[in-house]
């Protein structure tokens, strides 16, 4: 999002005149559409005897999206692995979520069988934020396989999981959605790595009271750059929150009229827009092509993304991770990109994850310079170097 646009939802052309002070004020007023890129080579695949296709990189197999004029520049940037769209769509897998919903979700592991004597892989949850999907982990998944089962999910709502109409979108649905996950498809603990309102929704299923079995499934958490809400009306401490609120409670109203909303919904989707919304968010802007911004623009040409988008834009904040993560013990890795507009070092909750580890002794917490609110998207190979002994500590490697 740039200076033009109020949210990522009100294109260059609505007609509001803001001063040039508002430009990252502007940025902190909805968190929309946040999400993927792409790299290089991608690791291979295994689930009870399925796999997926291994492309190498510098190998003969053509699976690389980048042209070869960009590929070591971007490689010198974020290095790793690539996971192919295609190799997703053909290894996703439906769940039934309470009987109705069906849900999108991707697995992969290491690439050969343990020995039958041996403990099965570790397992992680990778859980996108608002406007993404599964594809956003694609630089995560195959570097995170080669030790782990990785599973990834798309939230009701996002990506190719049902967007049912009339529902009303809740963050405490999204953390019952993933318990009933861990409980129905995983059936064993898992570390549960969230971005954005997937971090509060890992929160909240690992803190609520209501949720207390989680302590069975949920052996530790991931949270890179954690939203304080929904939307960003949860954030009424940020005095920039403060001085935009009658502007967001305005918006609201907007989008309440259907009308509006559609017309609003189809300039956001425009390609463009949904760019310069990706550049205002990335810290390494070569993450932001043109295949990322049809991946984001994709599900959002879906029955019910309109309806999806109204509810959780104007809907209830939620519960607040300021209050919740006092009440989980188990360990917690908090990640943070320090160009991050919509939840900012400086903001509330930024300043509460950043003192966290000196009051929690379960809590560590790197800062990573450079990058902005989607760190695993944004520079994989950081996340990966803070992330991958972290994991191995848990786990006892």
């Amino acid at each position: 999002m740039d200076a033009r646009v109020i949210s990522p939802a009100v294109s260059s052309s609505t007609v509001l005149v803001r001063p040039s002070f508002f430009r990252r004020q502007e940025m902190l007023m909805m968190r929309s559409i946040i999400t993927l890129p792409s790299s290089s080579k991608w690791k291979p695949h295994f689930d009870g005897g399925t796999r997926a296709k291994i492309s190498r990189k510098g190998a003969r197999t053509a699976l690389l999206v980048i042209s070869s004029s960009s590929a070591s520049s971007t490689e010198a940037q974020i290095g790793g692995d690539i996971l192919e769209i295609a190799d997703i769509r053909d290894g996703c897998r439906k769940w039934l979520w309470k009987g109705q919903y069906s849900i999108n979700y991707f697995v992969s592991g290491p690439s050969s069988a343990p020995p039958p004597y041996a403990k099965p892989p570790p397992v992680l949850l990778l859980v996108h934020g608002f406007g993404a999907s599964i594809p956003h982990w694609r630089r995560n998944i195959p570097t995170l396989s080669e030790k782990f089962t990785v599973y990834a999910i798309d939230l009701l709502g996002f990506g190719a999981s049902d967007k049912p109409a009339g529902f009303t979108y809740t963050m405490e649905d999204w953390a019952q959605l993933i318990l009933d996950f861990l409980d129905e498809i995983v059936q064993q603990p898992a570390v549960l790595v969230g971005n954005s309102v997937g971090s509060l929704a890992c929160v909240i299923a690992a803190s609520a009271p209501e949720y207390r079995r989680s302590t069975d499934m949920v052996c530790g958490l991931v949270l890179l750059n954690c939203a304080g809400g929904m939307n960003s009306k949860a954030i009424v401490d940020d005095w920039r929150i403060k001085l935009l609120l009658p502007l967001l409670w305005f918006f609201d109203f907007l989008l309440k009229q259907r009308g509006i909303a559609s017309v609003i919904f189809e300039r956001v989707k425009q390609r463009d827009n949904l760019k310069d919304i990706l550049l205002s968010v990335y810290g390494n802007k070569a993450s932001v092509d043109d295949e990322l911004v049809e991946i984001i623009r994709e599900p959002a040409n879906d029955e019910g993304a309109l309806d999806a988008f109204i509810s959780i834009v104007t809907g209830p904040p939620g519960p607040n991770p300021v209050q919740l993560m006092p009440t989980v013990s188990m360990p917690v890795l908090v990640l943070w990109g320090d160009q991050d507009p919509f939840t900012p070092l400086d903001g509330p909750v930024g300043k509460y994850f950043s003192a966290l580890p000196s009051n929690a002794p379960n809590v560590s917490l790197s800062i990573l310079p450079g990058v902005g609110h989607c760190p695993h998207d944004d520079r994989p190979d950081l996340v990966h170097e803070k992330l991958l002994p972290w994991l191995d500590c848990i786990f006892s490697f």
